[in-house]
């Protein structure tokens, strides 16, 4: 079996064991759970430029369960993204789930729309609402590397996101920089890259 097969066989697997189940989602596989605790602090982002990576980056991905939300697994993947996008060698405002591998609907995004410019970890995260003035503005991705474009984004969206430590359901209405920061990053849960989108690419 070449490198290739090999890869989406595991692909398929892992879409199997992860998917929703009578609308529920089912627990962290253990391939998922591997590529989470056995890394280093800076996980592997993956990127185009790797046919394999692009196979995952393509996949809509699934919430994670309440369950996994306060396990230590979940908590070190939300630890290990903030480092992985704060290194040097990545330098990024947002990462979302499958650039680490992880086809789950989590996304790390900096808040610049509050003081200090915080990162948070958002796990089940949705867009419910865009609106406002459209904006075409300049965009790159660690998952494109060598690549900026001008991708058309609202001005405003309502995040809604579950909180690990209550479960409930946390919605917040995000404007400027940082709601396009939230889409850039909600569409890699859908399998969308901002190439998709963009009105033009180019090299940096």
């Amino acid at each position: 079996m070449n490198r290739t097969v090999l890869m989406l066989a595991i692909l398929a697997a892992v879409s199997c064991s992860t998917g929703p189940k009578d609308g529920q989602p089912l627990p962290l596989s253990a391939e998922e759970i591997s590529i989470i605790m056995e890394q280093d602090s800076v996980m592997k982002v993956y990127t185009v430029c790797d046919p394999e990576d692009s196979l995952l980056l393509r996949q809509p991905c699934t919430d994670f369960t309440a369950e996994d939300l306060q396990s230590d697994v979940y908590r070190t993947l939300a630890e290990k993204m903030l480092v992985t996008v704060n290194d040097p060698s990545q330098n990024g405002v947002g990462i979302a789930g499958p650039q680490v591998g992880i086809s789950r609907r989590v996304v790390a995004v900096m808040r610049y729309d509050r003081e200090g410019k915080p990162f948070g970890v958002y796990p089940n995260v949705r867009l419910d609402s865009l609106w406002g003035e459209m904006t075409h503005g300049p965009e790159g991705c660690l998952s494109v590397p060598g690549r900026r474009g001008t991708v058309p984004r609202y001005s405003t969206v309502l995040v809604s996101y579950t909180d690990p430590q209550t479960l409930e359901t946390v919605r917040d209405t995000v404007s400027g920089y940082t709601a396009i920061i939230f889409q850039h990053e909600t569409d890699h849960l859908d399998g969308v890259l901002y190439v998709d989108k963009a009105d033009t690419v180019f090299v940096k």
